[in-house]
């Protein structure tokens, strides 16, 4: 190969690189394809999820601090660069009605110019392949939807040294390829269901299947199925980290890491642009640019 191979995912919070792909890029780095993860957000609004940490002062009056920690952990873990744009965590709006999302957060920023801050990244990496959340978020959280919106809108705009001039975002560059995450995808979650109950083992997955069928939730078409599981301990890892959002005894760790890595040992993802010739299904995110690479 004469040029470098680079991965950019781009994800809404810190904890969402390691919930989303983060086998894939361990996968990579191994490899030695550069990686880079760019958090939108510091995740300053974001619940203690972690039943262990719910009531430490300490935490809940420093939670942009220690969620940056999280995130430091979490990269040495899984081997990638990565950078912050900067924006205002939205937080989860609840109730019926929603209240309105807080001034000066990042789903109400004007998305062209928000875009612009990852456009920048983008010149400045360099990365054949991206990977960003569908036009749902993967799910509607705010700052998911506005994270595909403004990668959408970069993907392009890297390019269009008129609408972002060089002398303010770096000499143009066009990405090849980007990918939505579809980790969490029906196909998966029902093998992994139905081989625990197989086992005469209690699957934490019988709740969100139902859930599944009262959202009536569009199937997506899953183009790209990437074989990681030798990486599976390595995302666990990475995900644990994220203390304040993860129970370590909870169920994300509920499934015997050789049952996964036995019935899907693969993460999922969504072709949604292309500029080079690929042949569907793929099992590389890189398939169409390695051999020219």
């Amino acid at each position: 190969m004469t040029e470098q191979l680079r991965l950019m995912a781009v994800h809404a919070h810190p904890d969402d690189e390691s919930s989303k792909g983060a086998a894939t890029m361990a996968k990579y780095v191994s490899e030695g394809v550069d990686v880079h993860v760019v958090t939108c957000t510091g995740g300053e609004r974001g619940d203690i999820l972690n039943p262990k940490l719910q009531g430490d002062t300490y935490i809940q009056e420093n939670i942009h601090e220690v969620r940056r920690k999280e995130m430091d952990e979490a990269r040495e873990i899984l081997g990638v660069k990565q950078d912050w744009l900067g924006f205002v965590d939205s937080g989860l709006p609840e109730g019926d009605p929603l209240p309105p999302l807080p001034e000066g957060c990042f789903a109400l920023e004007d998305v062209d110019k928000a875009a612009g801050a990852l456009v920048r990244q983008i010149r400045s990496f360099r990365p054949q392949v991206i990977t960003t959340y569908d036009e749902n978020g993967g799910y509607p959280h705010p700052d998911h939807i506005m994270t595909h919106k403004i990668s959408m809108v970069a993907f392009d705009g890297a390019a269009d040294a008129e609408k972002y001039p060089e002398s303010e975002f770096g000499p143009v560059f066009q990405p090849q390829k980007l990918y939505y995450n579809q980790g969490f995808n029906r196909p998966r979650t029902e093998a992994l269901h139905h081989a625990m109950i197989d086992r005469g083992l209690e699957s934490p997955y019988g709740d969100w299947l139902k859930r599944w069928d009262e959202f009536e939730r569009v199937e997506r078409t899953l183009t790209t199925h990437v074989p990681c599981g030798d990486f599976f301990e390595i995302r666990d890892k990475a995900l644990i980290a994220h203390a304040t959002q993860i129970d370590p005894d909870g169920g994300w760790f509920r499934v015997p890491m050789e049952l996964q890595k036995e019935v899907w040992p693969t993460e999922e993802y969504e072709l949604a642009k292309s500029l080079v010739d690929t042949s569907l299904p793929e099992d590389d995110l890189f398939a169409g640019i390695r051999d020219n690479a």
